[in-house]
């Protein structure tokens, strides 16, 4: 018999007493290639990443068949709230969860998905996106990295850019051209093992210091025919798909450390109280308010697009409204976060500053670019003009 909504909170509720670790509460995800150098994450971490996968609890919404939860949306949500409220995490991400999984569920063949979703799902397996080059960023479609049938494999010629993590990744989900005389319809969708001959991956230091952007090369890499997920030239087709799921992660994801419930305690910390108790700077403390206010308004639009989804209604909100939405609320909490640290805001490595500081001054330089990757904030104004306005392009 199925659980009603109060049974399933309790389920979980007891779950999570009896499965996480006190020691890692209030902490987060940890990318494992961000680890510093010589360290590793602890027993504990390894231990609850160990039991959130036997639960399926990394992917709540996935089948069970390929090692997912097999929950509703409502009671994922569920789970979501209950994980905030004991100061849980998730301990498995990255690509392979967020855009790769949802997409090969929906087009991979079953062997595909047999094969890989299960990795992905205990958080084994590391993937990259080879979508945008040097000449094709928001013009996607404009792509020119070659794809040759050669009988028994293909092979893939060309280079991509600002390629996440793709020095440290296992495998990468890339758009290649098979046909050079059509634009969208020439684009065709590869997994490619980045261990295979001629892949090469080049870090690009960022503002802040970390490298985990690449530029990636391809120069007649072997991809074996079983690799191609739908048809040739259905890469264009499944790629839209695939970047609406970025978008929906994107725009749940990008809070930072606890940040949000923490930013009337930093700022108490760093700028005082007066003698009320308040934060003694008022206009701070209006700005701080209106924040949280804009933050669960937001929430409270995402929940409502997933309860429209799981009725089997297709969302009210574009996503590409969602995504917006979302950068923006997320930059305006690291701008917040970093005016309040004040001169302990100025510096993102170096001896002086605490390991908070530092955290949230890398962040806030990081934060940039969330209005631009996964489709620069212009670029989703304009599909919202064209397709939800029904205005006419330039």
């Amino acid at each position: 018999m199925a659980l009603d909504e109060q049974q399933f909170r309790q389920q979980a509720q007891d779950w999570l007493t009896e499965n996480f670790p006190p020691s890692l509460r209030g902490g987060r995800f940890i990318m494992p290639h961000t680890q510093e150098e010589g360290s590793s994450p602890s027993a504990d971490y390894l231990l609850w990443k160990q039991r959130m996968a036997a639960k399926g609890w990394s992917v709540p919404t996935w089948p069970s068949e390929y090692g997912g939860g097999g929950l509703s949306i409502r009671q994922a949500e569920i789970l979501a709230e209950e994980m905030t409220r004991a100061g849980a995490f998730n301990p498995i991400g990255g690509l392979g969860i967020m855009m790769l999984g949802p997409t090969l569920l929906e087009y991979g063949n079953d062997e595909q998905k047999a094969r890989h979703i299960p990795p992905i799902v205990r958080g084994e397996v590391e993937w990259c996106q080879g979508f945008s080059e040097p000449g094709a960023g928001s013009d996607l479609a404009a792509l020119r990295t070659r794809c040759e049938d050669k009988g028994d494999h293909f092979l893939i010629n060309g280079q991509k850019i600002w390629t996440s993590f793709a020095h440290v990744s296992d495998w990468c989900f890339c758009l290649v051209r098979t046909d050079t005389s059509v634009k969208q319809a020439g684009i065709s969708f590869l997994l490619i093992d980045m261990k295979t001959p001629g892949v090469e991956a080049r870090p690009i230091e960022l503002i802040n210091g970390v490298s985990h952007f690449c530029e990636t090369f391809f120069t007649d890499v072997k991809v074996p025919k079983e690799n191609l997920v739908g048809r040739v030239n259905q890469g264009w087709e499944i790629a839209k798909r695939l970047l609406q799921h970025e978008r929906s992660g994107l725009s749940s994801q990008r809070n930072v450390a606890n940040v949000e419930q923490g930013l009337p305690h930093l700022a108490r910390e760093y700028v005082g109280t007066d003698d009320a108790g308040r934060i003694a700077d008022a206009d701070l403390r209006t700005r701080i308010v209106q924040h949280m206010m804009r933050q669960e308004a937001y929430g409270l639009a995402l929940k409502h697009r997933n309860a429209e989804i799981e009725a089997g209604q297709d969302g009210t909100a574009p996503m590409s409204s969602l995504k917006n939405l979302g950068a923006g609320v997320a930059q305006e909490l690291n701008e917040l976060a970093v005016e309040i640290l004040g001169h302990a805001g100025t510096g993102n490595r170096g001896p002086g500053f605490s390991n908070t500081e530092l955290e949230l001054t890398s962040g806030w330089l990081y934060s940039k670019c969330f209005s631009i990757y996964g489709g620069s904030h212009e670029i989703q104004n304009n599909i919202l003009a064209k397709r939800e306005l029904g205005l006419p392009g330039a």
